[in-house]
């Protein structure tokens, strides 16, 4: 039957050992870079909490990035726009930040009918205190590797990542 799936094959997809042509399964790079993305978000999120900040989370961490990409503030829709999600799904981190006290929302001198999110000092020293942190543990990654190997890996990185990537637009993808 053309349907049934091989075990052979299948064993392929999860044996992280070297495949016959030598060199490591593809598959393994993606879920390498993930497990170093979320090792880095995991412990910067701890470190937060530790110097005050709880209840941040890595979508909320996204989302003040989002609002504070604007000269003083965003609407809603705009910060949904720059993380790649709906008003709604937006509306609903920015309700949240504003509830935890990193951000509020302020009428638009421009337009009276329109609400502007922007950062409160608590949305401020949360973004600061993140890039101190990720340059800590920056840092750690070159203990741990050498600078130029670090420095080698992030070259490399910026070769074969869209030029725009900080945009981070990750929904489209993680929907099913």
């Amino acid at each position: 039957m053309d349907n049934v799936v091989d075990e052979n094959k299948v064993k392929q997809v999860v044996d992280p050992g070297k495949r016959d042509g030598g060199g490591p399964p593809g598959f393994e790079l993606p879920l390498l870079l993930f497990a170093g993305f979320r090792t880095l978000i995991d412990k910067l999120h701890a470190e937060l909490a530790r110097q005050g900040h709880p209840g941040i989370r890595p979508a909320h961490g996204f989302a003040l990035q989002a609002i504070g990409l604007g000269p003083d503030a965003a609407s809603t829709s705009e910060v949904g726009r720059r993380l790649g999600v709906s008003k709604q799904a937006a509306g609903k981190t920015v309700d949240r930040l504003v509830e935890l006290g990193y951000a509020e929302r302020a009428d638009d001198p421009a337009d009276a009918r329109r609400k502007l999110v922007r950062l409160t000092s608590r949305g401020r020293d949360a973004l600061a205190r993140s890039a101190a942190i990720f340059d800590e543990l920056r840092a750690d990654w070159a203990a741990t590797l050498g600078e130029r190997r670090l420095g080698e890996l992030e070259g490399a990185l910026r070769q074969v990542t869209p030029a725009d990537s900080f945009g981070l637009d990750a929904s489209a993808w993680l929907r099913g």
